[in-house]
């Protein structure tokens, strides 16, 4: 057994593909990279609340965590909590490199907004043929400075995410996710998103829409409207729905 760990730790390893799922916090992604690679949780939990280790990406401790991005990333089983930052920040950096950077400076955004941005873009619906609809839907209502008014943000904003119905207490929960609350984007992701998400907000609709809501067939899809009115008509067929269902 020493041998075996002596090899682990010293020899030619073959390189480990970790493709990193749906997850929403520090402390997902500490457990997850734990969970598959050598290196002790407590270790990684350090590394990635080191400012001073951390100061060298430019980015602050709270926010790294939105770097990990949902695509491969080879590294050696035996790879310490450092290598691991920079394999994180090597693999961020040429995701960003040349166009999609381009792309989020037409925008008006840094990266880290563009991933917050597709974090509640995803997280509003299950039908990725949406995602640019949303996405330009979003882009207009900040070039407004209209609050965002995403549920999935509040259900970040209460810790919930088993919530079926958003309530009047959950909407005046004070938080920097809550975007009924405060204008503009969260701090951060709400949820690490799909590069094809990323990819879906530089590549956002040109539309007049302002407002969706889930379509009253339950089909998963969402009913877009450009004035409020038409919006409350859209809103009223679906509580009434939510009601017949005794949904909560």
């Amino acid at each position: 057994m020493l041998q075996l760990i002596d090899h682990l730790q010293h020899g030619e390893q073959a390189p480990l593909t970790l493709t990193p799922p749906m997850l929403r916090t520090t402390d997902e992604v500490v457990d997850y990279f734990s969970q598959h690679l050598w290196v002790k949780r407590d270790s990684l939990q350090r590394a990635f609340s080191d400012s001073t280790l951390l100061s060298r990406y430019g980015i602050e401790p709270s926010y790294f965590y939105a770097r990990v991005l949902r695509q491969p990333l080879e590294v050696k089983w035996t790879i310490s909590a450092e290598e691991l930052l920079d394999s994180i920040q090597s693999n961020y950096s040429r995701f960003w490199k040349g166009e999609r950077t381009e792309a989020a400076t037409r925008l008006g955004f840094a990266p880290l907004q563009v991933l917050t941005l597709a974090s509640i873009v995803e997280s509003e619906t299950a039908k990725p043929e949406e995602y640019r609809r949303i996405a330009g839907l979003y882009l207009n209502r900040l070039k407004k400075d209209i609050r965002l008014q995403s549920d999935p943000t509040v259900k970040y904003a209460v810790g919930d995410f088993s919530l079926k119905r958003i309530r009047g207490e959950h909407l005046r929960v004070v938080s920097p996710y809550n975007t009924y609350l405060v204008k503009g984007l969260p701090p951060s992701p709400i949820v690490l998103p799909r590069t094809g998400t990323i990819d879906s907000v530089l590549t956002a609709e040109h539309h007049d829409f302002l407002y969706m809501c889930a379509k009253e067939d339950f089909s998963g899809y969402h009913n877009f409207a450009s004035t409020f009115a038409e919006h409350l008509a859209n809103a009223n067929r679906y509580q009434q729905v939510l009601n017949q269902r005794g949904i909560q």
